[in-house]
């Protein structure tokens, strides 16, 4: 297991050569301290796992790693069904006309979805795919709790768990987080 920046495993996910809306994800609160936990897989790609804290509103910083080649049916039941609420991963666009084309597609679709009676996620997907995210899907998220996927995931995946706990502590420590104003 390797151990990396938690934006070079984003990257893994952007550039993974799979479906983009087949990627699903779990994330909350780690279980003490600051920061979260962050599970995202896709069947063909694995399974990702990430710990981030947002050291100040412009700089998130974390680590992670691969923990599953493959989605299998265990770690599937984990990840949420299509009903859940949405999440994707967005790259900016390549350069300005690559923006406004983005930018009337994304108008075109808004448009049509006003005028149909399309449904929610319906919209949600159409707008991924105008602006070409590399991975959007369902996702399992709790502002005031930990989702118990993260638990499971942790208890299945716990020489992982260790060793990035392990590293993302010495990150906060290094950031001298938790020391205040000096």
């Amino acid at each position: 297991m390797k151990v990396r920046e938690w934006q070079d495993i984003l990257s893994d996910v952007v550039e993974a050569k799979v479906d983009p809306e087949g990627w699903r994800a779990v994330a909350g609160d780690r279980r003490r301290g600051i920061g979260e936990d962050f599970y995202i897989g896709h069947p063909n790609a694995g399974l990702f796992f990430l710990k981030t804290y947002a050291k100040n509103p412009f700089d998130v910083k974390g680590v992670g790693t691969q923990v599953a080649r493959k989605v299998d049916e265990d770690i599937d039941t984990h990840l949420p069904s299509r009903d859940a609420g949405r999440f994707a991963v967005q790259q900016p666009p390549e350069d300005e006309t690559d923006a406004k084309t983005k930018a009337r597609r994304l108008e075109e679709v808004l448009k049509t979805h006003s005028e149909a009676p399309t449904g929610p996620q319906d919209l949600f997907d159409d707008v991924m795919e105008t602006l070409d995210s590399p991975a959007y899907g369902p996702m399992e998220y709790d502002l005031t709790d930990r989702p118990a996927a993260l638990d499971e995931f942790a208890a299945t995946f716990d020489d992982a768990e260790s060793v990035l706990e392990a590293e993302f502590e010495d990150l906060l420590d290094e950031d001298q987080v938790g020391r205040g104003f000096q």
